[in-house]
This record gives C-alpha cells, structure tokens and sequence, in this order.
C-alpha cells in the first residue's frame, strides 16, 4: 500500500497508507464513537462535507452490501473516511463486496493505519477542524486544509437535497428481515396520514419508520416554498436531517417560519435545529460534536434516560429560546439541547436519532407521537 497524510488544518500530521480511491480529499475531520454501523456512518447525508475518524480499532471485516446504505440514492455522502485497521478478511453472509472495493467504486478517498486514538484526542483537545487527505506532499496537503472554507456559515443541504419531490413507500417490513429479525412490525393502520418531509439529506430508516406508523409519505425539496408544501395537503410535516451549518440554511428556515402552527410538526437533527431558528432561537457550533450511538439524554418530561444515536456539529443555544419554545430534552454529558416543544404551534423536535439502523432504538416512541398529534388534528377539525 502507498504511503499517505492526513493533515490537519492546525499543521498537526499523520502518516498512514493510502486506502479507498486514489487521489486527495478535503473537508472537516470528525470522531464517531459507533462500534458497528460503517456502511450507515458512509451513507448518512449528515456526514457530508466530513472526513470521518472511525473510533473502532477494525473496520470493514463484515464488508458491504446493497441493503444497508442511508442515502436515499445508495451513495456514500463522506467527504473522506479515516481508519486504524483495515481488515483485508470480509466475512458475512449478506456482504457483496470488501469496504475498500466499496470505497474505490464510489471514489471516497480514505487512510488507513491511522492511530485513531491519538487522531480523536486532538479532536477533542484542539476541535473538530478542517482537513486533507493524500499522497502527496504533506505541506501542500496543511495548505489545501488551510484554504477550504470552514463548516461555520455553509449550507450543504443543496448537496444532498432531491432534485424534485419524490414518494416513499418502502416500510421496514422489507428491510429487516434481511438482517437476521424474525418477523416485522405490523404497520400502524392504513397510510391514511398524509405527510410531506422536507428532505435536507434524510435517511433511509427515518422514512421506513414514518411510513411503518401509518404514513403516506411524499418528500419536497429544502427549497419548496412554504406554498407548495402545504399545496400538497399534508395531515404533517416533518423535517428531516441534514450536513453543515443550520443558520445557513435561510431559505428552509424562513419556509418553516412560515409554516408552524400549520399543521403538526415533527424534526430531527438538523430538523430540530431549524425549527428553533424558525421560533427565533438561535445556533452554536460544538468544540467537536456528538457522533455516536452511545449518547445518553434524559427526558425532562419523564425523567427517562435513552441511549441514542446522534450526529451533529451544531447546537442549539437554549438561552436565546426566550419562551418560545420549550426544553425536552438535555444531553447528559454536557447539558446540550436534544429536545424542543413550540406548543402553540403543535411542533416538536429531538437533535438525535430515534431511526437509527445501526444503534438503539430506545426512542421509535417519537413517531408514535407525532401521528397521535396528527390524529388529534385531524379529529378536531
């Protein structure tokens, strides 16, 4: 294998051999703690724009397959991946093909033998920071980190957002079985709710769950105006995840200004960001962020705590809510906002992932909720 650097924006070097696609790679280098998951971690929209660090010492020993990618067009969305031990060995019975064919096919740049210990470390003691990946000149690389523009201020929605407004119809009933489940849940009724989701980058799972709960779904664009949403008369609207710096996403936030208390509103992630910016709160970026699926939140509300899966580089400042919005939900490693209530206008919110394929599913009880807000509409109008 050739030798290869990833180089950090700091000046900070790290020598490894070159893995995945040939040639270089710049974007914002991030941590995520998953011990499983890499085929999700490579296909979540959120990652766009991110050179991503994997905790986990061996990755790619159960290879990759067609069925477990996030993305809605089964593409990989990184911008670049980062791993300690490559395993030449694939072993699994679903796998059609090794990680490293998967990232040359689809031209994702990647290092490899990278002490991705002492990589998270400088994360978390210098920040999450721009980056390079290569093999070429290691100063050439620092000045090709230097010179990308920062995270802060860019709307990466536009890269992964549907190009038009498409239908979703696929539940979970034809994706679990593959995976060992015996059986599948029932779906929750006919799909007699109809709801729109504007996909700023949406997973796969987050889709398979609304329409598992009875939801005929039909997803706009970031850039449909609030007009054409509600043209298409939904029962809700729900707003989805996505990469790069919520308040540089204008255009979605002012639809959804225009739009809450509309109709019953649910968002995750970026979604939940950008319905605080729409109540007039606004964002930070976190030193380095929450990638992982071993993230603990409580529920102010119940008191319960839930293992989640999160992904995300912003936060939302609870301070600046002014009452326009209520707190549901705190991270409890550093006090952070994961949940929001605008109660007056039938919306709420979580920063993580109940969906999640790879991680736990302590929170599907979300979905539930938001198609009972639906039917409390619906059976009051």
């Amino acid at each position: 294998m050739t030798c290869a650097w990833l180089c950090m924006a700091d000046g900070t070097r790290f020598e490894g051999l070159a893995y995945g696609a040939p040639g270089h790679t710049v974007g914002e280098a991030v941590f995520t703690t998953g011990l499983t998951g890499y085929q999700e971690v490579l296909t979540d929209p959120s990652y766009c724009g991110q050179l991503v660090t994997m905790t986990a010492t061996q990755i790619g020993n159960t290879g990759c397959n067609a069925e477990d990618p996030e993305s809605t067009d089964d593409r990989p969305k990184v911008g670049g991946f980062i791993v300690r031990d490559a395993s030449t060995l694939t072993s699994n019975w679903r796998a059609s093909e090794s990680l490293g064919a998967y990232l040359e096919r689809h031209g994702i740049v990647a290092i490899a033998g990278i002490d991705t210990r002492q990589v998270t470390r400088h994360l978390r003691d210098r920040g999450a920071q721009n980056a390079a990946i290569g093999t070429g000149n290691p100063d050439e690389l620092v000045d090709r980190a230097r010179s990308a523009p920062s995270m802060e201020g860019l709307d990466l929605t536009r890269r992964v957002t549907p190009a038009s407004s498409y239908a979703w119809t696929e539940g979970s009933g034809a994706w679990l079985p593959l995976h060992g489940v015996p059986g599948a849940p029932p779906r929750e009724g006919k799909a007699e709710r109809h709801v729109v989701v504007v996909d700023l980058g949406i997973k796969r799972n987050i889709l398979r769950n609304l329409v598992d709960f009875g939801c005929r779904v039909t997803a706009v664009p970031s850039t449909a105006a609030a007009s054409e949403i509600l043209a298409l008369e939904p029962d809700g609207i729900f707003v989805s995840n996505g990469p790069g710096d919520p308040a540089a996403v204008t255009t979605a936030i002012e639809t959804l200004r225009e739009l809450l208390g509309k109709r019953p509103m649910f968002g995750i992630c970026l979604g939940h960001q950008l319905l605080a910016l729409a109540a007039g709160a606004r964002t930070f970026k976190l030193k380095f962020g929450h990638r992982g699926i071993n993230q603990p939140v409580r529920d102010l509300v119940t008191g319960r705590v839930e293992i989640t899966t999160q992904n995300h580089g912003f936060c939302v400042d609870l301070e600046s809510l002014g009452g326009r919005a209520r707190s549901t939900h705190v991270h409890l490693n550093d006090g952070t906002s994961e949940g929001l209530a605008l109660d007056d206008a039938d919306a709420f919110s979580v920063q993580y992932h109940p969906e999640s394929a790879a991680g736990p599913h302590d929170s599907l009880y979300l979905f539930r909720r938001f198609v009972e807000r639906i039917d409390a509409r619906r059976g009051a109008s």
